[in-house]
């Protein structure tokens, strides 16, 4: 039996490699076992909220497309209502918003992040890439940047989720 529960001794605690390799491994069960799992068997739907014009955003829709996901894409002039509505706390913020399967998903979160998100089913709100990390998804460019996708609960209380 696989364990996917996340544990951290602390709220700040990253997420332990037994725990992303557990997630991993789960993630390649579901794929690998007859009929295992919704996520293995049909593409996830993401509902992406952008501002009209802003490319880096179509970027990331691309990468999310090129890893099985659909994306349906609502562009809205004012992303403030819909960040507020979905709970995203103001200093994690980036220029686009998700929702994907009962998650929130802020910026530029990487699809393999997402993934093992949907594996484990954490108790988070969602994952945030805050601001536009060069080398991210979406923000593909020379000398790129390591960032950290920060996960946060419900409680307000945040952790390092994954870091690239």
């Amino acid at each position: 039996m696989i364990d996917m529960t996340l544990r951290s001794s602390t709220p700040s605690a990253e997420l332990s490699r037994r725990n992303f390799a557990t997630g991993l491994l789960a993630g390649g069960v579901l794929l690998a076992c007859p009929g295992g799992g919704a996520h293995a068997q049909a593409q996830v739907r993401a509902r992406v909220f952008r501002t009209p014009g802003c490319s880096c955003c179509m970027g990331w829709v691309r990468h999310l497309q090129a890893n099985k996901f659909t994306a349906e894409v609502i562009n809205q002039d004012d992303l403030s209502p819909t960040k507020t509505r979905l709970g995203v706390p103001r200093d994690l913020e980036s220029c686009h918003s998700a929702e994907i399967d009962g998650y929130v998903v802020e910026g530029h979160v990487p699809a393999p992040a997402i993934r093992t998100l949907l594996a484990l089913r954490p108790a988070f709100v969602g994952l945030a890439v805050p601001g536009m990390p060069i080398g991210s998804p979406g923000m593909e460019g020379p000398n790129p940047e390591r960032y950290d996708v920060i996960a946060w609960r419900p409680d307000g209380s945040r952790s390092v989720f994954m870091r690239f």
